[in-house]
């Protein structure tokens, strides 16, 4: 596809290109009309042109649009313009968590457990928003949660896994989760569902109390059988400040079984909040977080999306979930 910069695409002026993903080109771009900028994903042609999967994407888009919380990124529009189908949403200034827990290892400045809790009060109320709207994200990680200017956190591509999820279109690279973040029965190709969202959440809050994700590998594979069969690296193991009680609230969240999960993101955020001490006034909204990470240049707000060593094809997923299974079932020793 051309570079669209300078071009005017409905109502809206392309400033800059902020990334490619596999659906997707993403630029920034400005409407005169409202005096802002949007971020405007343009569908890739061979996309545009299958029309089942404009239809998954037009209902798929219009259900994230219907998401009204001020901690996941809005959508604005969906149009078409000659043969560009593109989605219009709200364009977020600040830095990904993922940007900004690699400045503060760099820099030695974690954030503190009181900061992560107030963090998470936030994201889980998001989150168990569009669970109780019938949305799950299905690849909840750091690069896919970005800083406001105002240093509230918000969820970016709601949907987008679902509007993927069919085996013709994951043949051009499309993902449909990153290993590292994703729970077992995602892994194995099972029913992903509410809980598994919360397993990806809880991965996120390991990396923030600890600096790592828990299972770590030189393959995707290599990882989900991580998740799959070993158990949890106690996380005081390695934060041994660590609260037992926080602890405690990483090891439910993540452990293998969904039945003995936290059911609802807002279950975790409480015990979480207990377990540090916090107080149900200690909120964003009264004491935000100030990003130390830069905001970048050209935001990736596509980076999801890209295909990496780290994030696998539904269709290569699907493929690998009967190997795991034939692995799980044969007898050792």
């Amino acid at each position: 596809m051309a570079d669209l910069t300078g071009q005017t695409i409905g109502k809206y002026r392309v400033i800059a290109s902020l990334g490619r993903g596999g659906m997707a080109e993403v630029y920034k771009a400005y409407q005169p009309g409202l005096d802002r900028h949007v971020a405007l994903k343009v569908m890739h042609r061979h996309l545009a042109d299958d029309a089942d999967f404009i239809h998954r994407f037009r209902r798929e888009a219009a259900a994230v649009a219907r998401l009204r919380h001020s901690n996941i990124v809005q959508v604005y529009d969906f149009d078409v313009e000659g043969d560009r189908h593109y989605m219009v949403m709200e364009f977020v200034e600040g830095p990904t968590l993922k940007a900004e827990l690699a400045e503060r290892r760099l820099k030695g400045q974690p954030f503190a457990l009181a900061e992560t809790s107030r963090i998470f009060t936030a994201l889980t109320g998001a989150i168990d928003y569009a669970h109780w709207r019938g949305m799950i994200h299905r690849d909840l990680k750091p690069a896919n949660i970005m800083f406001t200017a105002e240093g509230q956190p918000v969820l970016t591509d709601f949907g987008i896994a679902r509007m993927m999820g069919d085996s013709h279109i994951t043949m051009t690279g499309a993902v449909i989760g990153t290993p590292a973040y994703m729970a077992p029965e995602q892994g194995q190709g099972g029913c992903c569902d509410e809980r598994s969202d919360i397993y990806s959440l809880g991965v996120v809050l390991y990396e923030m109390v600890t600096g790592r994700v828990p299972f770590e590998a030189d393959t995707p594979f290599a990882i989900i059988m991580k998740h799959i069969g070993e158990p949890l690296p106690p996380p005081r193991s390695i934060q041994p400040d660590l609260p037992q009680a926080a602890e405690g609230v990483l090891t439910k969240a993540l452990t293998k079984d969904p039945d003995e999960r936290y059911q609802k993101a807002g279950d975790m955020a409480r015990a979480l909040q207990k377990a540090v001490g916090g107080t149900a006034d200690q909120t964003l909204a009264a004491t935000p977080i100030t990003p130390i990470a830069p905001a970048p240049r050209s935001p990736k707000l596509a980076a999801c999306l890209s295909f990496s060593r780290d994030e696998i094809p539904l269709r290569s997923l699907s493929r690998r979930a009967g190997y795991i299974q034939r692995a799980l079932d044969t007898p050792t020793g």
